[in-house]
């Protein structure tokens, strides 16, 4: 099965500060700062089972800041060209460094970055950086850069306003006139260069990119005719920019997020990413791209995904804050069906705002239909941003970026819902735990159901026009199918609990193949079973919960009685019993030995026995590692599957012969998965401490006996 690429968006200077006392405007000795080796291997782990692909590392590069690191031989920059204490991330001043502000030791700031990208790939996850190639910071200067390279601008003729020889725009005879955003400005630029934001004279405004200056790919954007293009011979600022993402190519990364992609002709983009992926042919590149007549064109020159942001992205927020309905979430998949492989979904990033700020919608859980539509609709990539899962508001006042319900770019500054959920001791509150349940099981989903996955989509909308039963204004339904597995996922985008009547045309059953039969589906957020009776053109009814999703699972090869599970007369504990399942992931991953071959679980005192290869020496870190994942709170949610899709690394030895065809798979987390009919706790902290009572070893056999109780 073909992973689905879900990346997780994160700006390291917010995500590991862990500071509380925050000053509006503060400088980093006063409010603190993330770094590399925040990601230690316990939180990319988390990351890691929450089900994300790929983390894109947001500011890396070394960009402008007013920290001042002259004692480790860096420029200083000029404060008036640096927004914030911090500065812009895209105000890159070094294309061959990282930023100093991440490292624990500034000298080896490189080697500790190339750990994080190895930490990240032990992780099972990708790497993906910024790349921007349209404009730099003013003060431009590489420190860091290869010894046969020749820095931007080195050999530019600063008396022409346009040269393809040139690197940069020049507004020639006029100094860089500031004074439209600081009354008595210091910094002397002569001739000014061009603003990175296509502003070709020499008097910007607080509104502009001003921090930054245009870079020349042989496009004059003032010429007497207007734009002409001059590519032949190659303009040098090709080779040099290629040059740059060769070198970090090279350093292991995955992936490129290329900033504002668009105002980079696409001419150069065949040349580079051609060249690029002659020598890194798996590497990715998602470009930053808002005019949707260009998408084709970006993608036919090497692009492998788009931003959907005046597509799909503003549909759904539109949906979500009430002003759209969500019968248009058809027009806009319909308007990039022919390329929707390579759209990229997504409702926050660094650029907009915070769902749960005041300038969204307020609270976080009201896009969870959205996030179900965004993940579960197609084949195509989806990306979350950092605190989005728990509801991040933005609605700080961190001093640059000011109170806008976004979170500052520009600051040193700490993220509420990040410091606490990431802390050594995790303090979210009910609600915030609940939403990061939900996206977790939503991208749980997405990771492992192969109709989601490789699956065929078939939009519901033209069956199921506005009525007394389904509200097209504020439902969304749709299918996807791989083989006989088939999901009928409802999107309620409502505040109230919906009993809907779902029609499937005739048209799908033709399209598909599908048998009118009625089959036993399982609700996978809820792990509840329901019937349902496939007729052309009829409706099926379903109930999903207010601002929630329904994904109903069936499968056209079982019959109903495959759906009933073996009884048995046994009376479980259920806090005992998950804990059976727990110890029994652990022993394998500390000892590589097999699941117990031997266990009475009870509500006292519970035995189980194992195979080890030798008598433990490590006994004590037994209790200490499950009273670590019991403290986790690990969610437990159930699976159901039939014989012919058992995940890789499970195992129905253990099963009794006369077994049902349909089997229930227990996930503890993304921990452990096995197949069980017992009754568990809702998550591990419902289980309690677990205490070991002793153990024996029986060096004959080679088994070892664990003796343990959970205490409530």
């Amino acid at each position: 099965m073909k992973d689905k690429i879900l990346i997780y968006q994160v700006l390291p200077r917010l995500f590991g500060n862990r500071n509380e006392s925050l000053t509006e405007s503060g400088t980093i000795a006063e409010n603190g700062c993330g770094k590399f080796s925040s990601f230690d291997d316990k939180t990319l782990k988390t990351l890691s089972d929450m089900g994300f692909t790929h983390i894109w590392f947001t500011g890396i590069i070394r960009h402008a800041t007013q920290t001042d690191y002259s004692i480790y031989g860096l420029p200083v920059q000029h404060a008036e060209l640096v927004k914030g204490q911090a500065g812009s991330p895209y105000a890159i001043v070094d294309y061959y460094d990282v930023d100093p502000d991440l490292a624990d030791n500034v000298s080896l700031r490189m080697t500790e970055w190339k750990r994080l990208v190895d930490r990240t790939h032990a992780a099972g996850m990708k790497v993906i950086i910024d790349f921007v190639p349209n404009h730099v910071a003013r003060e431009y200067l590489s420190i860091c850069k290869p010894h046969d390279v020749q820095d931007l601008g080195a050999t530019d003729n600063s008396s022409m306003a346009f040269s393809p020889s040139n690197n940069f725009y020049y507004c020639w005879g006029e100094p860089l006139d500031l004074s439209l955003i600081t009354a008595h400005s210091t910094y002397n630029e002569i001739p000014a260069k061009a603003t990175g934001n296509d502003h070709f004279d020499a008097h910007p405004t607080s509104n502009d990119w001003y921090e930054t200056i245009k870079l020349n790919y042989g496009v004059d954007y003032c010429d007497a005719g207007g734009r002409s293009y001059h590519f032949n011979p190659r303009p040098e600022t090709w080779d040099k920019m290629t040059n740059i993402l060769l070198y970090w190519a090279s350093m292991g990364i995955d992936g490129f997020r290329c900033d504002m992609a668009e105002m980079v002709p696409v001419d150069f983009w065949n040349y580079a990413i051609r060249n690029i992926k002659a020598n890194f042919p798996s590497l990715i590149f998602i470009g930053e791209v808002y005019d949707m007549s260009q998408y084709r064109s970006y993608i036919a020159n090497g692009f492998d995904y788009l931003y959907d942001k005046v597509g799909m992205y503003d549909c759904l927020r539109g949906i979500i804050t009430g002003v759209r309905s969500a019968n248009e979430i058809t027009h806009w998949w319909q308007a990039t069906d022919d390329i929707n492989a390579h759209m990229l979904y997504f409702l926050e990033n660094h650029d907009e705002q915070r769902i749960a700020s005041d300038f969204f919608v307020g609270e976080g859980y009201k896009a969870i239909p959205a996030v179900a539509v965004a993940l579960f609709m197609r084949k195509n990539p989806f990306m979350l941003y950092s605190g989005q899962e728990f509801g991040e508001r933005g609605m700080d006042k961190e001093g640059f970026s000011g109170l806008d319900g976004r979170t500052t770019i520009f600051d040193y500054w700490s993220v509420s819902t990040l410091r606490r959920a990431f802390s050594e001791t995790p303090s979210l509150t009910k609600e915030e735990k609940e939403l990061a349940e939900s996206y977790r099981k939503l991208l749980h989903i997405s990771r492992t159901e192969v109709a989601i996955q490789e699956g065929e989509f078939f939009d519901l909308t033209y069956a199921n026009p506005n009525s007394e039963h389904f509200d097209s204004c504020r439902e969304f339904a749709f299918m996807r199918k791989k083989g006989n597995v088939v999901l009928l996922i409802v999107a309620n985008f409502s505040n109230e609990k919906k009993d809907t009547d779902v029609i499937i045309p005739s048209h799908a059953f033709d399209f598909w193949h599908l048998p009118e039969m009625k089959v036993v589906s399982q609700e996978l957020l809820s792990g509840k079973f329901f019937n349902l009776d496939l007729r052309c053109d009829s409706a099926v009814r379903v109930t999903v919960p207010a601002y929630g999703c329904g994904v109903f699972k069936f499968d056209l090869s079982m019959k109903n009685n495959d759906y009933l599970f073996n009884e048995h007369n046994k009376e479980e504990f259920p806090p005992a019993h998950t804990a059976e399942h727990l110890l029994n992931q652990v022993m394998i991953q500390m000892f590589h030995c097999d699941r117990s071959y031997n266990a009475h679980i009870e509500r006292k005192k519970s035995k189980m026995s194992f195979i080890l290869n030798h008598k433990p020496t490590r006994q004590e870190e037994i209790e200490r590692r499950m009273n670590e994942l019991i403290q986790e709170d690990l969610p437990i949610t159930y699976e159901l599957v039939d014989r012919a899709h058992i995940p890789d690394g499970v195992t129905l030895d253990r099963l009794p012969n006369d077994a049902s065809e349909m089997l229930r798979l227990v996930h503890i987390g993304t921990f452990d998965i096995c197949p069980c009919i017992g009754k568990h706790v809702r998550s591990t902290s419902q289980i309690g401490r677990f205490e070991m009572l002793g153990t024996n070893w029986d060096e004959s056999n080679h088994s070892f006996r664990i003796r343990f109780k959970v205490i409530q």
